[in-house]
């Protein structure tokens, strides 16, 4: 292996192995709420540092918060003079805490997620010190979040394009690494979310952003998106408003995507289609007519949306359709049997336990259509019944048992089943990738090692009891 290979490597195992007790933390220095700002920038100075934790007492309890320069940015756009402003007006002290057991992989993702660049650490009630994004960086290289610099940094869709790339190298690395696949979702969907806000920053202007709501649906809606796959976007428009550009930013706005990776979605559920680019009203009465209008697309584009996330704009926008779409949705039993069905509708030719255990079978495998699609959409369809809001398929399932509408073992065998169909799916499709092929659902069943064919017997045989279970639940036999 040669060295340029094995940094990614070591990156990986630092994230996976190192606990956040093991790298560098910032020793806490502390100074009092009522100190002025211009004594605490000169001690700030004194020690050589760039924040400070802040003890202050508020409605008779005592409160820490965190000071840094950025915030004294802030203070001097103030009218009071710096020397007479108490640190405490300026500092923040809803503060972003970690384990110190925690591993290094959750700080950062909890970086990405939350937007810090530093994070207090923390031993029980003690604070231990500040963990800063340049400590971690430094401890574990410099790969992933030179991502999330670059997409926050980027100026253009050349910049974007390779923190896009770096994103797709970085699932490698994490799989590889033997990170698990819901860990790996989880920071890709951040960065994801982080990468289309600041392309529509960058090309929407100020007031098409204020008056508008930039959606992501199907598998990155949900946080369930790994490699890049065809695009699933919208915007809502707040009622009234009107910009004349509209169409073009839309083209640009897709054929951008399409420059970073995204490939044009063959449905054209895109910006660029004006169905998927309403005002509020109209598109109200849109999900209404899916719902009660009899079309033959309209349960597929009401599972499209209703995975839907925003990820830039007025996300009240979102929330005031989905409240629209529970109210439509009322005494709608036999929409949602029709709707359910969809996660029944796929048949495998011949028997898939015959072919998983007879290794020279060739015929390919649809892990998407045999495995995640019936627990993706059969989840789906639940979280409709019931009004269930959270985004993705684990997230529903917990859901719907904490409301005791879904038996628990069964919850926690379609979680599993989930993320080995992924993880099964991602080796296949970075096999493909590498070999020059497009990245697939199929897979041969010759192709499998034996770690994956017995745990996907397991996975494909808790789908089809799901299956059963959908079709009894919303009596999808007399339909």
């Amino acid at each position: 292996m040669t060295t340029v290979q094995a940094e990614p490597q070591r990156e990986m195992l630092s994230l996976v192995t190192s606990r956040i007790r093991d790298a560098y933390l910032r020793r806490p220095f502390y100074v009092d709420g009522d100190t002025d700002l211009v004594t605490v920038c000169r001690e700030l100075a004194s020690h050589g540092l760039t924040h400070a934790l802040v003890r202050d007492r508020h409605d008779g309890t005592e409160r820490i918060g965190i000071f840094t320069t950025t915030d004294l940015r802030d203070a001097l756009l103030r009218p009071e003079p710096p020397q007479q402003l108490p640190v405490r007006e300026v500092a923040h002290f809803e503060l972003v805490s970690i384990d110190a057991d925690a591993d290094l992989f959750e700080a950062l993702w909890m970086m990405v997620h939350q937007r810090v660049h530093r994070l207090v650490v923390r031993d029980g009630d003690a604070v231990l010190g500040v963990l800063g994004q340049l400590d971690l960086v430094s401890f574990v290289s410099n790969h992933s979040h030179i991502v999330v610099l670059q997409i926050d940094e980027a100026t253009g869709v050349a910049e974007l394009q390779q923190a896009a790339a770096r994103i797709d190298e970085m699932v490698k690395l994490l799989h590889g690494g033997g990170i698990r696949i819901e860990r790996i979702t989880r920071l890709v969907s951040e960065l994801n979310t982080r990468l289309f806000a600041r392309l529509w920053h960058l090309l929407a202007p100020p007031e098409v952003v204020a008056h508008s709501c930039l959606l992501v649906m199907g598998s990155e809606g949900r946080g369930e998106q790994i490699l890049k796959t065809d695009q699933d976007n919208a915007l809502l428009l707040r009622d009234g408003f009107d910009w004349p550009g509209l169409a073009d930013l839309a083209a640009q706005f897709n054929g951008a995507l399409a420059q970073l990776g995204y490939p044009r979605c063959p449905g054209d559920i895109m910006l660029t289609n004006p169905l998927w680019r309403q005002p509020l009203a109209l598109f109200r009465e849109t999900i209404f007519g899916w719902v009660h209008g009899g079309h033959v697309d309209g349960p597929m584009h009401l599972a499209i949306f209703f995975d839907a996330a925003c990820v830039a704009g007025d996300a009240s926008l979102l929330e005031a359709a989905r409240v629209h779409l529970a109210q439509v949705l009322q005494d709608s039993d036999v929409f949602l049997s029709r709707f359910a069905a969809a996660a029944d509708q796929f048949q495998e030719p011949g028997n898939w336990f015959t072919r998983l255990t007879t290794k020279r079978d060739e015929q390919p495998l649809d892990l998407k259509k045999l495995g995640t699609f019936p627990i993706v959409h059969g989840v789906r369809a639940l979280a409709l019944q019931y009004g269930v809001r959270e985004q993705g398929t684990a997230a529903r399932l917990a859901a719907l048992v904490r409301r005791q509408r879904f038996d628990a073992t069964l919850a926690r065998d379609l979680t599993e089943a989930l993320q080995l169909l992924m993880a099964i799916r991602l080796t296949h499709q970075l096999r493909q990738r590498a070999s020059g092929e497009d990245a697939g659902n199929e897979v041969r069943p010759s192709a499998l090692s034996t770690l994956e064919r017995e745990p996907l017997l397991d996975a494909l045989a808790i789908v089809k009891r799901f299956r059963a279970y959908l079709r009894l639940h919303f009596r999808l036999d007399n339909l």
